[in-house]
């Protein structure tokens, strides 16, 4: 592939800024050594197609396994926030595959014989704790699997909350659990059966149902990309966090 292909944000490069040698897919390539990972894929020359997603640090699409040469350690982050170091090797991996579970929640409880039954994996963690050492928001992820463990299936929802579903801590786990999968689980769990229904969202549905709002979706549909993106960025009112408790309500309220 010829020529610099950048798909995202162009990279700005700071004067006399060093540049150092990184293998990509087995081949050699100086690049500035300010740059991501995927920033140095794309001023190599690559583009990317998949596992770019949100470029920061949010949706999880971009984990990447490296080595630096000469150390024969594996190395693992996400490819918008890890920057490149002097003779990285990399290798673009597709995706983390997982057997895929479909969980009847409905007819499940949120105790620990639940957790269990369906990832029996759980009981063979050993507590080394490097899952929570690879987890790119910080989470505490060794923290969650022994709340499911123990049946505290609200906390493990609650410490699992900022979950981006990258996989990277079962690629570095022994027993290879699918930590984000029993995550995802846990908080299905909590919201259908810890937590009260939220009798607002219920009445909500009901009036999109009764086709309260089809005609403003209509209108929206058919405005030009232009005109969505005046009223996203120049009308748009932000709802403050606390609306509730201020009793805030937007000017134009015909949407509500």
């Amino acid at each position: 592939m010829k020529g610099i292909l950048l798909t995202g944000d162009k990279p700005v490069i700071p004067e006399n800024t060093k540049m150092i040698p990184v293998y990509i897919m087995g081949k050699r390539y100086m690049v500035p050594e300010t740059l991501t990972i995927q920033k140095a894929f794309e001023y190599a020359g690559y583009q990317w197609i998949r596992g770019c997603g949100c470029r920061g640090g949010i949706c999880g699409a971009c984990a990447t396994v490296y080595r630096i040469m000469g150390d024969h350690k594996l190395y693992f982050g996400l490819a918008c926030q890890t920057v490149v170091k002097e003779d990285m090797v990399l290798a673009q991996i597709p995706f983390y595959p997982y057997k895929r579970k479909y969980h009847d929640v409905e007819n499940s409880e949120p105790t620990a014989e639940t957790m269990i039954a369906n990832y029996p994996e759980i009981l063979k963690c050993v507590g080394c704790n490097t899952c929570t050492r690879a987890c790119p928001m910080d989470i505490k992820v060794m923290d969650y699997i022994n709340c499911a463990i123990r049946g505290d299936i609200e906390r493990c929802a609650k410490l699992s909350l900022d979950c981006i579903m990258c996989g990277l801590c079962t690629s570095r786990c022994p027993a290879q659990i699918t930590h984000y999968n029993v995550a995802m689980f846990a908080r299905r769990l909590t919201g259908a059966k810890i937590y009260k229904r939220a009798n607002h969202l219920k009445a909500r549905v009901q009036e999109i149902n009764s086709g309260k709002y089809d005609k403003f979706m209509k209108e929206l549909t058919e405005l030009s990309d232009e005109e969505l993106k005046r009223r996203y960025v120049e009308e748009r009112e932000w709802e403050p966090l606390n609306s509730r408790d201020i009793g805030w309500k937007p000017q134009d309220e015909r949407f509500l």
